[in-house]
């Protein structure tokens, strides 16, 4: 068996409340100066928990500006004001985003590096502050993941930062911050973090450590995604969802992503649609290029997906990909490119771009080429 190694926070804790088992963490670790890093929709419900650490000394600095795809421009402007407030920890609270930027930050906040030198694998010198997460959406992972990503927007290409000083001290996975979540959110973020369980699984270095979690994923998510779209209170299908999504971040580190990702990036770098509603328009798709590189293991996935068996592997892996395209469609998520507005003359310039992202084509089990790549642009119009 081949070697691995998984990376971890050094704490996780899950479930419904926990973001007072922080607050009682925190307070005991010393720390003054906390940046804290969310959107303005999440801060009502950390008004207790921030009540909490200021009556007991520390200083908080909220940071409110992330936007859904950042920028490098939109990183460099936030590390700068958690300069000026003298941070000695971070967290952030929120959607991957968030979550991406607030590991960058803490990490770069006393450092000489230059986030632009770091894309890619392994470029990170040393670790920075004291940081943890708190996913408010059951999607990325990015509370367990050691990757950030980022929108470089001198070629309009979403760009991703991998190393293990990334890897969040701590992670506070609470459903309950996800209760509020619209339809719409749930349903992209889910089908990002399915995507994540399935390219993890399928993947050319997919290892039987790192399955155990993908495929676990796999039927959480595809068993709970459609009931928490439906019913947003769903307290079992909300814990199912963060759950699965958790899962997913665990697969990222050892193992990550493939081709769903790098032909999303160009979907998000240049026409700014949603990580997750990216994934989920070419995840099907990409399903069905993949499965005749490993017909059994697609057959695998597709009964952890609760698909009823076929004639053989390659039958059964059909139905699989038919599947997620119909849970997809069933939770309102388009289709085809063309729902969106992505135009069809823009398929040569995003094929010709995801072939930057060799960071993760090198992953998929079966190769990639520019036509290819087009090819499966062109099929969703």
């Amino acid at each position: 068996m081949k070697e691995i190694t998984l990376l971890q926070p050094g704490k996780i804790v899950f479930g419904t409340g926990c973001i007072d088992k922080f607050c009682d963490d925190y307070l005991s670790m010393g720390h003054k100066r906390l940046f804290l890093l969310t959107v303005p929709v999440i801060r009502p419900m950390l008004a207790d928990a921030i009540q909490k650490l200021e009556s007991n000394g520390v200083s908080i600095e909220i940071y409110e500006n992330i936007m859904q795809e950042p920028t490098v421009a939109d990183f460099k402007t936030t590390l700068n004001a958690a300069r000026e407030f003298k941070a000695d920890s971070v967290i952030g609270v929120g959607g991957g985003s968030v979550l991406d930027v607030a590991k960058l930050v803490a990490t770069l906040v006393n450092s000489n590096q230059q986030v632009e030198d770091l894309f890619g694998i392994g470029f990170v010198k040393e670790r920075g502050r004291w940081f943890a997460c708190i996913p408010t959406t059951a999607g990325t992972g990015s509370e367990v993941s050691p990757n950030a990503i980022l929108l470089d927007e001198s070629d309009s290409l979403k760009k991703g930062i991998v190393s293990p000083y990334l890897m969040p001290d701590a992670a506070y996975i609470d459903p309950k911050l996800t209760w509020s979540v619209p339809a719409k959110i749930t349903a992209e973020t889910g089908m990002d973090a399915l995507t994540h369980c399935i390219e993890a699984y399928t993947n050319k270095f997919a290892h039987p450590l790192v399955d155990v979690y993908a495929l676990q994923g796999i039927r959480l998510i595809s068993a709970n995604i459609l009931r928490a779209v439906k019913n947003g209170n769903d307290v079992e299908a909300r814990e199912a969802l963060a759950l699965g999504s958790m899962y997913g971040g665990l697969c990222l580190g050892p193992v990550n992503t493939a081709a769903v990702h790098a032909l999303s990036y160009p979907l998000g770098g240049e026409f700014h649609l949603s990580h997750g509603l990216s994934n989920a328009i070419l995840l099907p798709s990409v399903m069905k290029f993949n499965a005749a590189a490993n017909p059994e293991k697609y057959a695998r996935l597709a009964i952890a997906c609760g698909v009823e068996p076929g004639a053989n592997d390659e039958e059964t892996a059909l139905r699989g990909a038919n599947f997620i395209a119909e849970l997809s469609e069933a939770c309102g998520i388009p289709t085809k490119l063309s729902d969106i507005g992505v135009p069809q003359t823009a398929v040569d310039g995003m094929a010709k771009a995801a072939m930057n992202v060799q960071r993760l084509l090198k992953n998929n089990p079966r190769e990639v080429t520019e036509d290819d790549a087009r090819d499966i642009y062109n099929s969703l119009y």
